[in-house]
């Protein structure tokens, strides 16, 4: 007679439990959510929006920002590039120094992209809060 086998509901669980798995899940819905209101791109909105918002224009920090490390931020501005979104420059003074901005026609697509963006932001309103999703669990003592 075999034992009998405790795999699946351990997984089922661990499935169930895991911070890690649920947060990439609910983030995959999500950006699932925000691509179809938006009719995909999200991401790519996402990081014309970073690099607007930047005071610091060098890679290494919209890499931080991003939570990326800086090959894959440089594949993702190299599409952005091709498509003449941004412009990616070298500075003059530290030749290993590289920073982005957007183009003209990048801004005029992120202007473009805001209503349906925050069309998408009502849509999922309500179902996260990201303020609160983000926020660090403090101490009980102080």
């Amino acid at each position: 007679m075999q034992p009998k086998s405790t795999l699946r509901p351990e997984a089922r669980a661990l499935l169930e439990t895991c911070p890690g798995w649920n947060a990439r899940l609910a983030a995959r819905r999500i950006t699932q959510a925000m691509d179809q209101t938006l009719g995909g791109g999200s991401a790519r909105i996402g990081l014309m929006a970073q690099i607007a918002t930047a005071e610091d224009d060098t890679l290494g920090a919209l890499a931080r920002r991003c939570g990326m490390d800086q090959s894959t931020l440089s594949r993702n501005l190299r599409v952005l590039e091709r498509e003449g979104l941004v412009e990616i420059v070298t500075a003059e003074k530290d030749l290993r120094r590289r920073a982005v901005w957007l183009t003209e026609a990048g801004v005029r697509v992120l202007e473009a992209a805001l209503p349906a963006w925050r069309a998408a932001q009502q849509a999922l309103d309500g179902l996260i809060e990201p303020a609160r999703a983000l926020a660090r669990e403090t101490d009980a003592n102080g």
